[in-house]
């Protein structure tokens, strides 16, 4: 008899190794109880270090006030707030995407998740590089689909295309790709884009099935130095591009986002009743209604690209005259800097020591580097650079 309380497949998932670390980090290890301790100065996760503003705080307030007996009935999609949407998108992209292409989901997670099993079949690979969103491999192989990893170059953090042609079997169904990416703040450019889409339409060719791409962007208004974010939709047709309204709103914990189909992507009509099914069925990942009543007035919020540039360019200013090494994201609000001696775990607990948080390298399957989040304070980031001097200098 098989005593085990759990399935096989939700055994895989726990034990996948960034899942598995995510989880002993934030419920194991005492972060929870540590980043609250006074004194300790919190640079791990994308959450708000700041009260929000009262627009935001209002948008939802009114949003919540029914105006008929049908204000918090089942909600597919909100026409006003997929209409905002929409124009959002194409304002952003550059694409004439429709309406009914835009399809309001529970936050970039659900997006790709939705994604995933819109093309993907049990058994199927699905391609991404390292570092990745934690997230990745949990929600592939829940899925059912087999993950493949590729690392990155390590001096550039471009996309290795040669690692990926490398990879891509008759069993690739899906590349994943972040731009901007979380965590080293890169944006693909065009050039390497264009690339990219090559070397798809090639093994789809070859393979004789097609390869589709998820283009993660969840940072695409989030761009530094009047950088123009070019997406990876408009180089290859067969995409999804999957948005969360989380991260430039600084609002993780209120779930909102999108899975949209671009105007090149052939047959896109076929997907819609499919896209629709997987969302019910997954356990209804369209966002709460009172969410979809806010989005036409959070559309126009904005993020604060002055102050978050200027975060950067302190903290990047500051950890280079220390000595640490340290590439200028182009986009998102993370820094990806080397780990003096090179071992990241050890480093992030000297930081620990000094009551500064970070996340490890390991966390993103990548080794020797570790993660800063930028949506600390202003005062927050002056009060930690003596600390990272400290550790610094002890590590050296």
């Amino acid at each position: 008899m098989d005593g085990r309380p759990t399935s096989h497949r939700v055994d895989t998932v726990a034990r996948a190794t960034p899942f598995q670390r995510l989880y002993e980090f934030y419920r194991l290890s005492g972060y929870e109880r540590r980043r609250h301790e006074p004194g300790v100065l919190d640079f791990t996760f994308g959450d708000p270090h700041e009260p929000p503003s009262e627009a935001y705080v209002e948008a939802l307030r009114e949003a919540t006030v029914p105006q008929h007996e049908l204000w918090f009935a089942y909600n597919f999609g909100d026409a006003k707030a997929i209409d905002a949407a929409t124009e959002s998108l194409r304002r952003h992209v550059g694409m004439p995407f429709e309406p009914a292409d835009v399809h309001l989901t529970t936050g970039g997670f659900a997006a790709i998740s939705t994604a995933l099993k819109i093309v993907g079949d049990p058994g199927d690979e699905v391609l991404y590089s390292l570092p990745p969103w934690f997230l990745y491999e949990g929600l592939i192989l829940e899925a059912g689909l087999v993950p493949v990893k590729v690392s990155i170059d390590r001096d550039t953090f471009d996309l290795d295309l040669d690692a990926i042609a490398a990879a891509i079997t008759p069993r690739t169904r899906i590349v994943i790709v972040n731009s901007p990416n979380n965590p080293t703040g890169r944006i693909y450019p065009p050039e390497t884009l264009e690339r990219l889409a090559a070397v798809l339409e090639d093994a789809s060719q070859r393979n004789g099935r097609r390869i589709h791409l998820v283009s993660d962007e969840a940072y695409n208004r989030i761009v530094y130095d009047g950088a123009h974010f070019r997406s990876p939709t408009e180089f290859y047709p067969w995409s999804f591009l999957a948005y969360s309204y989380g991260k430039t709103l600084l609002s993780p914990g209120e779930r909102i986002g999108y899975l949209a189909v671009p105007p090149t992507m052939p047959d896109r009509e076929e997907l819609r009743a499919a896209i629709e099914a997987i969302q019910i069925t997954g356990g209804w990942l369209f966002p709460n209604a009172s969410m979809q009543y806010a989005l036409p007035k959070l559309e126009t919020l904005a993020f604060d690209i002055p102050l978050y540039q200027r975060k950067r360019d302190v903290m990047v200013a500051a950890l280079r005259e220390i000595g640490y090494r340290v590439s200028v994201p182009e986009g998102t609000f993370y820094l990806f800097p080397e780990a003096p001696g090179g071992d990241d775990a050890a480093f992030a607990q000297a930081l620990d020591r000094e009551g500064v948080l970070v996340l490890p390298g390991t966390m993103f399957e990548t080794p020797g580097f570790f993660r800063i989040c930028l949506t600390a304070t202003m005062a927050t980031i002056e009060e930690s650079l003596p600390r990272f001097a400290a550790a610094f200098d002890r590590v050296g």
